[in-house]
This record gives C-alpha cells, sequence and structure tokens, in this order.
C-alpha cells in the first residue's frame, strides 16, 4: 500500500486535487487499493480552496507517508513554520516529496530544492529563480524528477506528475491505462515544452515581431543576425540590443528555440528520418540537433519521437 499525503491550505488551487483521481482510477485499474490517499492541513478539519471549495481534511503531524504532494495556488505566500518543518522531515522520512504548480515554492522555503533541478508554473517560474537563486529553475519543463524530489508545471500538469509516479510505482501498462480512462495523455514527457517559444518572446515591438516571423519561415537557413536586421529594418547593433531589451534572449538563443520547437513537432508528429527533421529544422547536423534537445528538454529526440508514439 502506497500512502500518499496531500497537503492543502485556505486559497490552495482546486486542481491541487487533480493527482487524486489518478491514484483513484490506478486503484480501479488494478482491482485493489494500491494507494491510499489523505488530504492534510495544518490544523486539520474544513479548508476552504479556491472557488469557494470547502475539504476536509487531517491534521498533519509526524510524516508517515511514502508520498508526500504541496498543493499550491494562484497567489504566492510565506508557508507557516509547521508546514515547512513538516515538508523537511518529510525529505528525510519519504520516498518521495512532490509539488505540482506552485507548490515548489513551500520547497523552496524549506530549502529542499538548492541545488536541485526544478520547476513550476511558467508564469512564475523566473520568480522562483530570482527568489531562490541555488535552485536550478528549468521553466520549460512539464515535470522534473531529481533525486526524491518531484515538480511540475501549473494546473493539469500534476496529472503528468501524478501519472508518472503511478508508472514508477505500478508499472507503463496500469499507467498507460490510466491515462487511457481519464482521456488524457498517457505521458508527456517531462521535457515537453509548457509554451511555444513564439508565444514566450512576445516583443513589444513591430519590427523585432517582423523579425520573429521571418525567422520562423526561414528555419532552413543558417538566419544570421544580419539577415533578422534587415527583416527588422535595423542595423545589426540596434537590431541585438532591441531584441534582447524586448524579448530578453539573444537572436542566437530565439532562434535556437524556435528550430528546437519546429524539430519537436516534426519528431512527434512524422514519420521523418532525424537527418531530415534536423536538415527541415535549419540544424546543420543531428547531433547539433541532439544537443539542443538536451539543452532545451534534457531528452534528445529519439526520447521525444518514442513517447509522442506511446502517447499515440
Amino acid at each position: 500500500m502506497h500512502r500518499i499525503g496531500l497537503v492543502i491550505f485556505p486559497g490552495a488551487q482546486v486542481l491541487s486535487l487533480a493527482p487524486v483521481s489518478v491514484f483513484e482510477m490506478a486503484n480501479r485499474t488494478s482491482g485493489k487499493p494500491l494507494y491510499d490517499v489523505r488530504l492534510l492541513s495544518e490544523s486539520g478539519g474544513p479548508i476552504q480552496m479556491s472557488m469557494g471549495v470547502r475539504i476536509e481534511t487531517e491534521a498533519f503531524d509526524e510524516p508517515d507517508f511514502d508520498t508526500l504532494i504541496v498543493g499550491g495556488a494562484t497567489e504566492i505566500e510565506e508557508a507557516s513554520p509547521k508546514l515547512l518543518a513538516f515538508v523537511r522531515k518529510s525529505l528525510d522520512m519519504s520516498r518521495r516529496v512532490t509539488a505540482p504548480c506552485t507548490g515548489a515554492f513551500t520547497l523552496a522555503q524549506a530549502g529542499i530544492l538548492d541545488g536541485r533541478r526544478a520547476t513550476t508554473h511558467w508564469a512564475y517560474a523566473r520568480e522562483l529563480q530570482a527568489r531562490f537563486p541555488r535552485i536550478r529553475v528549468e521553466e520549460d519543463r512539464i515535470f522534473i524528477v531529481d533525486g526524491s524530489v518531484w515538480t511540475s508545471a501549473g494546473m493539469s500538469a500534476g496529472i503528468d506528475l501524478a501519472l508518472a509516479m503511478v508508472e514508477k510505482d505500478l508499472g507503463i501498462e496500469i499507467a498507460r491505462s490510466v491515462a487511457k480512462k481519464m482521456v488524457v495523455y498517457h505521458r508527456r514527457a517531462g521535457g515537453q515544452s509548457q509554451f511555444s517559444a513564439l508565444l514566450e518572446l512576445e516583443p513589444k515591438s513591430d519590427r523585432i515581431q517582423s523579425a520573429l516571423v521571418y525567422a520562423r519561415r526561414n528555419l532552413h537557413t543558417p538566419l544570421s543576425v544580419e539577415q533578422l536586421a534587415e527583416a527588422a529594418h535595423l542595423s545589426p547593433r540596434q537590431f541585438s540590443r532591441a531584441f534582447r531589451a524586448e524579448t530578453g534572449q539573444s537572436p542566437a538563443k530565439a532562434v535556437e528555440n524556435l528550430r528546437v520547437e519546429a524539430a519537436r513537432l516534426l519528431m512527434e508528429q512524422g514519420q521523418l528520418p532525424i537527418d531530415v527533421v534536423a536538415r527541415e529544422s535549419g540544424f546543420a547536423d543531428r547531433e547539433r540537433m541532439r544537443r539542443a534537445f538536451l539543452r532545451a528538454f534534457g531528452q534528445p529526440p529519439q526520447v521525444i519521437r518514442r513517447n509522442a508514439r506511446l502517447a499515440a
């Protein structure tokens, strides 16, 4: 029996409860109670979550759970000393400590993300990095497993996180069956993008937007700064300065992200050989594409394709 403790608090986002459905369906699929899920809070009793939903909870005491899940909220607040102490104890006494969405901030406040890779909802990732610089925040991830600490992106990504736990505990076939019954992907790979690279850039001027549109249409070409600057009707020096000021990235990094996104879609949706995908998305060869995938997703292109096929 896997004992799961899910910590919630006043104002916690209702979707923090989404992982419970995964464990419930795992029990139903297996035909036996493999997971025992307890809803926890600092004082116990009814807790009012977002949208006024009230949930009955047990007061947490000693962390005697196989897995602790810390829920998230739409507002970042300081966790209580008692909750932080409970989380720290859980790291020593539980097999894994997890946090979907902004629950990562609670783990960060407890100090257990220091020196680890972690992710959270894309809208809060840079705040997490700024407030806790010892964490290696990777904002473009669905979920990350670093030792016994698991974190995920926001909202529905908690389902991906829970499915990954079920796969780890019970095997791929049960996890796939649970996903099918819930009408969700069996597994969006942990490295899959949270959002579009082009949307992430959000340029403020038409000139930089024009350069990005030009880049996306011509990914199969080398795309030098001079070409992009010409598309924006700026000098290369002016263009580089304006581009970084508006997007927070260098032109070279932005182009690589666009190439990686295009290559990922080709890998997931088609049957093209890897060499052809590399060429069509503008990488000089498959090795350069592989290195770019590792930087962006932490996984090589072959794993992205295999995961897409398994999900299909």
